[in-house]
């Protein structure tokens, strides 16, 4: 995702709207300022597609952008942060590090950067609906994700949950080394000075997703995607006799 700075006058004329940005005035009806409805579409958008950044106290004319601000900047964050941990969007992707308040001649822009949401968050919808409240950006355009799409990303959030459980009763002994060794030596080729060439093999694993613990149980051992990716054949067959 890109991330547009905004520093200047200069800077604002030369942005135009695209798949990753989008500009609104946020105005509110009192002129002092708030969260756009339509914002929370593109924040959907962003989301279930390659992420963005959306700038608040821009107003648009013919293609162009002018600095209109926004008065009660405190406000209008508070209220973004509040919205997006509320039930009108189902996964809240913003940090402080992602909103930032931006002062060009005197004025206040808030800058949110929206990331692409991860495949166990999509899709990120609105108004506790996935179908109808989902997002997806064609250029400069919001448009509705067919149902059969959400379908799809619902049916990978589960995907993604299956592969992160965790088998009772299998454990390292149950790890092919030989798999485990060659794929540690292809990614220290790629990474030959990651920290994580320095870990022992079930620490590797539990980085890579391999291995799990459980916090709330105490349970741990091997999940379903470490044993798909390292488990001995014949041991994958107990647990996936079809494989």
């Amino acid at each position: 995702m890109a991330k547009f700075e905004i520093k200047t006058l200069d800077d604002i004329s030369l942005l135009r709207e695209s798949s990753e940005l989008e500009c609104k005035q946020a105005s509110g009806k009192d002129g002092k300022g708030a969260i756009p409805k339509d914002m929370w579409e593109t924040y959907s958008a962003f989301a279930n597609t390659d992420g963005g950044t959306i700038i608040l106290g821009l107003r648009e004319r013919k293609g162009q952008f002018s600095l209109v601000g926004i008065e009660d900047i405190g406000q209008v964050k508070a209220d973004l942060f509040n919205t997006a941990n509320s039930q009108k969007v189902s996964s809240n992707l913003l940090t402080n590090d992602s909103v930032q308040e931006v002062v060009i001649d005197g004025k206040n822009l808030l800058v949110i950067y929206v990331r692409r949401a991860r495949r166990e968050e999509r899709p990120v919808f609105l108004n506790g609906n996935p179908f109808g409240g989902s997002y997806t950006r064609a250029h400069e355009a919001d448009q509705k994700l067919p149902d059969e799409r959400v379908k799809r990303m619902m049916a990978e959030q589960i995907e993604d949950s299956r592969d992160n459980e965790i088998l009772p009763y299998f454990d390292m002994q149950d790890i092919d080394l030989e798999s485990l060794r060659i794929y540690r030596q292809n990614y220290a080729n790629l990474n030959p000075t990651h920290a994580w060439n320095e870990l022992d093999n079930q620490s590797f694993l539990k980085m890579i997703g391999g291995w799990r613990r459980n916090r709330e149980t105490g349970e741990e051992g091997l999940t379903v995607a470490g044993l798909l990716m390292f488990g001995i054949h014949p041991v994958i067959q107990e647990k996936f006799p079809y494989y």
